[in-house]
């Protein structure tokens, strides 16, 4: 069986180049001419899928081959896609830029060679004129596996530079698709570990992917967009679905969302449905109580440290996880969740879950992990090993409790984290897709107490 979906990867030479601002746009402007656009985005990254769902009204999904693994790419995209009229992949980084030390791991140009799926080029036109075609020449013939169908140029100055640089794109034999002109207010705010995400500015946000999109329609040939995206070959993939359970009963597994935890994997809490859970949302910052009949809780990333004064006035919700976590409940806590669930966070009080006081840092802690369990959890047998991400500008003092949560492996050998009772507490990010059997896992260890 093989399935057709026209789809697009949206690429740069480097990072800054303006991929989120005309992904989105594109987004926005096919949603807008009334087709049914399924978002992507290359890597592990959070923020720029919740607006691409803004973008589309659909999921903003994650295809991340480092995390995930580079046979479950295309068939996450096609479930992702189901029903969908096209896709649109954002890039990560530049083109050819993947997991360090790897190869082409993980980058854009391996993702869209899993998909067979044409790369349309973002070039920043900023400072160059006819140098454009000697960098377009280069990506397009690095690797002849992947495809460079078309340039966006983007931070055109005038007409007279978009005239200078289609003359010297004309023989380069990538036709140019569009042409956006500098512009300063369409771009999304950013602080220290990235875009501020739409959870926290919904309002500002649609205004500013309607802009994207407007700015998109005046300078990109869509009707050529398109029918190079239609160009590309179906897919001999299945689709990936999560594998279904008949628990004996249905525990109901709280996850954390709202402003301050923002950063979960679509496919989470389709795993969580699958295994048997009734998954409920609830937000840190404004519910006093856990959904009634918790008996397992999620916690995964986001910024608590934006919202450390009301996450600790909300004290009745504290003494609620404290209370779960006491009991010995399922409790899965990654990064975000981990300062939340620790005794202060910026001298503010926490849970107190967690024998541990978390800061801020000025040390960005960035990169792809390999890691080991230590001990069996909720979430991982002893001796699991997996493929995470870490990404905070914060530290715990200790970073490791008596039991660490993992043990890393790559790119260096040390402890993190705290797994104590049913509590799994890590910075670590990883995406449950890639491994199998920890959704399940967790869900029967919240129904043993439903």
């Amino acid at each position: 069986m093989s399935t057709h979906v026209p789809r697009l990867v949206i690429a740069a030479p480097s990072s800054g180049s303006g991929k989120t601002t005309v992904a989105t746009g594109l987004m926005r402007a096919f949603a807008d001419a009334g087709l049914a656009v399924s978002p992507h985005k290359v890597g592990p990254d959070y923020i720029d899928p919740g607006y691409h769902a803004l973008a589309t009204g659909r999921p903003g999904r994650n295809l991340d081959a480092y995390l995930c693994g580079p046979e479950r790419i295309a068939p996450l995209f096609l479930h992702g896609a189901a029903g969908a009229e096209l896709a649109v992949v954002e890039g990560v980084m530049g083109l050819f830029d993947g997991a360090s030390g790897q190869g082409e791991l993980a980058s854009t140009a391996h993702v869209a060679k899993l998909l067979r799926a044409p790369v349309v080029l973002v070039v920043d036109a900023s400072s160059q004129s006819r140098s454009v075609a000697a960098l377009v020449h280069g990506f397009a013939s690095w690797d002849p596996e992947v495809r460079v169908a078309g340039v966006i140029l983007n931070k055109v100055g005038s007409d007279r530079h978009e005239a200078l640089l289609r003359e010297a794109l004309g023989g380069s034999g990538v036709p140019v698709l569009g042409a956006l002109r500098r512009a300063a207010d369409v771009g999304t705010p950013s602080r220290h570990l990235g875009l501020v995400p739409v959870a926290e500015r919904r309002a500002e946000a649609l205004d500013t992917v309607a802009a994207q999109a407007e700015r998109v329609r005046e300078g990109c040939d869509l009707e050529a967009l398109l029918a190079l995206a239609r160009s590309a070959p179906p897919l001999p993939d299945a689709p990936w679905a999560p594998p279904v359970s008949s628990p004996a009963s249905h525990p109901v597994i709280a996850v954390a969302g709202g402003p301050a935890f923002t950063f979960s994997y679509a496919e989470h809490a389709e795993l969580l449905a699958a295994a048997g859970a009734d998954v409920v949302t609830f937000d840190p910052l404004r519910d006093e109580k856990l959904p009634p009949g918790t008996s397992g809780l999620v916690i995964g990333g986001g910024f608590p440290e934006m919202y450390a004064p009301e996450l600790s006035a909300n004290e009745p919700l504290r003494e609620a996880v404290s209370a779960l976590a006491a009991s010995g409940a399922p409790v899965i806590a990654e990064c975000a969740g981990l300062l939340y669930l620790s005794r202060k966070l910026d001298d503010r009080p926490m849970c107190g879950v967690l024998p541990a006081e978390a800061r801020m840092s000025p040390r960005l802690t960035l990169g792809y992990r390999e890691a080991v369990a230590i001990t069996d959890s909720p979430l991982a047998a002893a001796g699991t090993r997996v493929r995470g991400h870490e990404f905070h500008r914060t530290v715990t003092e200790p970073g490791a409790g008596p039991t660490p949560a993992w043990g890393f492996t790559r790119p260096e050998r040390r402890v993190e984290g705290f797994a104590t009772g049913g509590v799994h507490a890590s910075y670590l990010h990883i995406h449950w897709a890639g491994v199998p059997g920890a959704a399940e896992r967790l869900v029967a260890a919240a129904a043993s107490r439903a």
